[in-house]
């Protein structure tokens, strides 16, 4: 599988429509698409008009993979970019909600 990063811009209005399409994208990533798509990692942007938007990390056999995963779950994949190599300077720092 390649790496992708995709940015999903302006999706959601609040955390709770988030958590909710997070939980299908997560089903259908795990159940139904398990050999096509694998959910790495998302970060949570708050957008200029105040939605929510989301930089998340996907491994998947193609682009098209992300963007078959992402019209099932019903939500954008405004870009979606190979990653062709990693740099780690330091670890994720802790989210807030694990800081607390």
């Amino acid at each position: 599988m390649k790496t992708f990063v995709i940015r999903r811009r302006n999706a959601w209005k609040n955390a709770a429509e988030l958590e909710a399409t997070a939980a299908l994208s997560m089903r259908i990533g795990n159940e139904e698409m398990a050999d096509e798509v694998r959910w790495i990692r998302s970060y949570v942007v708050e957008e200029s008009d105040g939605t929510l938007g989301t930089v998340c990390i996907y491994q998947a056999v193609d682009d098209a993979a992300i963007q078959k995963h992402a019209a099932r779950v019903g939500m954008p994949a405004d870009e979606v970019t190979a990653i062709c190599n990693t740099v780690i300077v330091r670890e994720d720092p802790l989210s807030v909600a694990d800081a607390a």
